[in-house]
């Protein structure tokens, strides 16, 4: 399981004083300021939220350290981790995205189906999309329990039963 989990993006810059647009990927937005301090994808640049307010389309956020409008634009595309200890632990049917993504997927029968490539969520529910073997296209799946009945992390394995027409015939 990876020790560092994706729980928010800096957007942007928010105003003119150093602020910025933060989107939170967390179950609660606001709790992204109790896993402080976040650091940059690559571990190297800490951040400590000050102050945070919501803004539309997520928080107007306060960084220690960033005073300009100028600090606060560069920083826009910025991914921020929080340290898996820092985070609640989730109940038996509830997963990190992180920790859904590289696992196998097979069907009921036992043949694989693919990789997890990535969890999406695009308003409705979570999508897994899938990598097959082979290559080729990926499978946009829904990830709710009739579909998949089965998550198993310490397998590294889910066990889907996709709805009929999702994936062709491998004859095709």
């Amino acid at each position: 399981m990876n020790e560092r989990i994706c729980v928010g993006a800096i957007s942007g810059a928010f105003g003119v004083h150093g602020e910025v647009r933060l989107k939170s990927f967390c179950a609660d937005p606001a709790a992204i300021a109790d896993y402080a301090p976040l650091s940059d994808e690559a571990g190297l640049r800490d951040f400590n939220i000050a102050a945070l307010r919501p803004a539309r389309g997520g928080f107007a956020a306060r960084l220690k350290g960033v005073a300009t409008r100028e600090a606060a634009e560069a920083l826009r595309g910025t991914l921020l981790f929080a340290e898996r200890a820092q985070l609640p632990s989730l109940p038996d049917d509830e997963f990190y995205h992180a920790d859904l993504i590289g696992l196998e997927v097979v069907d009921t029968g036992g043949s694989t189906l693919g990789t997890v490539r990535n969890v999406l969520n695009h308003g409705a529910s979570d999508l897994l999309e899938i990598a097959p073997p082979g290559g080729g296209q990926a499978i946009m799946m829904p990830f709710t329990r009739a579909v998949v009945p089965t998550v198993d992390l310490t397998a590294g394995r889910i066990v889907a039963d996709p709805p009929d027409g999702l994936i062709g015939d491998p004859a095709d």
